[in-house]
């Protein structure tokens, strides 16, 4: 296509380098022929030196340079001699034709008779006053000035729309976008069937991909096709993906680029690139646009501008919303674009006409996550017999980024330990190594440690095991693994709605580490802290978020719009903050005190959990059921950590 484009096919290109090699080589073979180099450079010596080679009859010529150095010429006797055999060859151990030595000669007029006497006496031939320009030094004088010229030239070429920038020069082509282009019929490979699960994203987003294959079928009844489709999801869902699917899928020119390539640090260069964006794609369309991390350039406008002064993020956003609904619009061309952040987009930019729909790509469930693992493990060398229903439990809330991941990860394990293929195992412990860190077998840990974090981890295992809501432990281990000194995993139901009561248990069993200390040495520790980091959050979510606390009421502080965001106020009086604040703690501590309560009822079965993971280190659910029997609540679960 670029080919096509150009209007001089057959024009002869000349490489600049060529040009700057060739008028090196010109200077190189001026200066050999002027005698400002060789392949041999003369040798230092001194005036002392030289009287002893002049007596000795050594010396044929003398050439006196610019009556300050002197050029001391052997005569092919005396090359032959051992103690001139260092200047007898050139680099190329040709015979070296001089000059041989080169010193200072001081005072001309007193170095000049002693040459006239040796001469008269026949230790000398010959001698010469000599003028010469040393083109080297030249250059280095006059070099600082001819950079400035080159560095000139360079630009001028630039600007005036030659060299490697292409029309306009690298300096006007700042305003242009820096949209990657795929070629629909070379570059793209990706369809719907490269991505698995979402489901409900690829229906939604099918009637685009229909349009742009068959617009009349619209067409004719009056329908207009969605001008833009905002992809909305957490990180590493597929949204990206999804839009390659759709490109694949359409075979249409699409248009590729990030939020953060429009902005730049002159003033007016991202609306400009804006501008030329939306004009390539109505040259080429019907075409896709797509905006990776539109949330760069979608802010809302007039937030955190402290200046008071106009926003280039805010010109550059003027312009998109003009060019998706403005006057002159394509509609041929249609805009994907996606975000993690959909609450801090500008209104405006939501709004039907724009991006007429909002495609949410959430976290895979269970039975995506087995299509996910199924896509990924086909490159993979694997057993037969691996169960990819079972690797779907074990990942609760991975998103299709974190599974790729997974699979990688148990790839490089198996090969770590020379496996001809992955097995179940690597995977469980790629799935370790992701979510609780890498294992840190070799860190100093004192016995008295040693049994802390036991008797922590087996409080965990204790409470969790004793409350109906919250979720039963299938594997502890006390090798310390990333920050933390032990881990435990889990299994959740997945739930759509969470009651108070289950909440209250998941912070129970969360407790349960620090009360187990308190049980059993009467004392506490750091080794708490992710716990009362994430019962803390629990808490205040649960009074402050969802009216779950009857002192407060029914009231939420949250803002789904993000608005609060940007403010220096809280949505609540002091008085209400520290009602806030004192309920946080009250039903923190109540929590803790009931997880005291279960372990002191079980405090024999917390030491022998604790005995046992002192002596094994990693104990499994096979290990509570012995000691506590079984566990006759829900059934449904699945694994994550915590």
């Amino acid at each position: 296509m670029a080919k096509d484009n150009n209007p001089n096919p057959n024009k002869l290109k000349i490489s600049p380098w060529l040009v700057y090699g060739v008028i090196v080589f010109i200077f190189l073979a001026i200066s050999f022929a002027t005698g400002g180099s060789s392949f041999q450079d003369a040798q230092k010596t001194s005036s002392s030196k030289f009287n002893v080679f002049l007596e000795s009859g050594d010396v044929s010529k003398v050439n006196i340079l610019n009556k300050t150095q002197a050029e001391v010429f052997l005569t092919p006797e005396a090359l032959k001699e051992k103690q001139h055999a260092a200047v007898a060859k050139d680099l190329l151990n040709r015979p070296n034709p001089g000059p041989h030595y080169v010193f200072d000669i001081g005072n001309d007029e007193i170095f000049q008779k002693k040459l006239e006497e040796a001469v008269s006496e026949g230790k000398l031939k010959d001698f010469s006053f000599m003028q010469q320009s040393n083109w080297t030094d030249l250059l280095i004088g006059f070099l600082p000035i001819i950079v400035i010229i080159a560095i000139w030239i360079f630009i001028m070429r630039r600007m005036s729309g030659g060299g490697a920038g292409g029309p306009g020069g690298q300096l006007f082509n700042i305003g242009k976008s820096k949209a990657k282009l795929f070629d629909e019929k070379t570059d793209i490979k990706t369809t719907f069937k490269d991505v698995a699960g979402l489901e409900g994203a690829k229906e939604e987003i099918q009637e685009i991909v229909e349009f742009l294959k068959n617009p009349e079928k619209y067409t004719n009844l009056s329908g207009n096709i969605p001008k833009g489709a905002l992809l909305v999801g957490p990180p590493g869902t597929g949204k990206t993906l999804l839009a390659k699917a759709v490109a694949g899928e359409a075979q249409v020119p699409f248009f590729s680029l990030s939020g953060s390539d429009f902005v730049e640090m002159f003033v007016g260069v991202g609306a400009s690139r804006v501008r030329d964006l939306f004009k390539q794609a109505k040259e080429k369309s019907p075409a896709i646009i797509f905006i990776d991390e539109i949330d760069a350039v979608g802010r809302a406008r007039g937030k955190n501008n402290m200046s008071g002064s106009n926003d280039e993020r805010e010109n550059t956003l003027n312009q998109l919303l003009t060019e998706m609904d403005g006057f002159g619009t394509n509609s041929n061309v249609i805009v994907l674009a996606a975000t993690n952040r959909a609450d801090v987009l500008d209104k405006a930019l939501m709004r039907a006409g724009r991006f007429d729909r909002q495609i949410f790509v959430d976290l895979p469930d269970i039975r995506e996550r087995k299509e996910i693992f199924e896509v990924h493990l086909k490159p993979l060398k694997i057993e037969v017999a691996l169960d990819t229903d079972f690797l779907a439990k074990q990942t609760p809330g991975f998103s299709g980024a974190d599974i790729a991941n997974v699979c990688n990860e148990a790839a490089l394990i198996a090969a770590r330990y020379d496996k001809k293929a992955v097995d179940k195992q690597d995977f469980l412990d790629a799935v370790d190594r992701i979510v609780g860190g890498l294992e840190k077998k070799n860190k100093i840990v004192t016995p008295h440690e040693k049994r802390a974090i036991a008797i922590h981890e087996a409080g965990h295992a204790t409470v969790s095991w004793m409350l109906e809501h919250a979720a039963p432990l299938i594997k502890v281990t006390i090798v310390p693994r990333g920050q933390s000194l032990g881990a435990a995993w889990y299994l959740p139901e997945e739930r759509l709605i969470v009651r108070t009561d289950q909440m209250l248990d998941e912070m129970c069993a969360t407790m349960g580490g620090r009360a187990a200390e308190k049980v059993t040495f009467n004392r506490i520790s750091t080794g708490a802290l992710s716990d009362l980091e994430k019962v803390t959050k629990q808490a205040r979510a649960m009074i402050t978020v969802y009216g779950l606390n009857e002192k407060l009421g029914n009231v939420t502080y949250y803002d789904s719009s993000g608005q609060n965001d940007y403010g220096f106020s809280k949505p609540y009086s002091e008085d209400t903050a520290r009602i806030i604040d004192e309920e946080i703690s009250s039903l923190i501590e109540s929590q803790y005190q009931r997880a005291i309560t279960i372990l002191e009822e079980n405090k024999d079965k917390l030491f022998q959990l604790a005995d046992i993971l002192i002596e094994k280190e990693v104990i499994f659910k096979d290990d509570l059921e012995t000691i506590f029997g079984k566990r006759s609540f829900d059934e449904n679960l699945q694994e994550q950590i915590s």
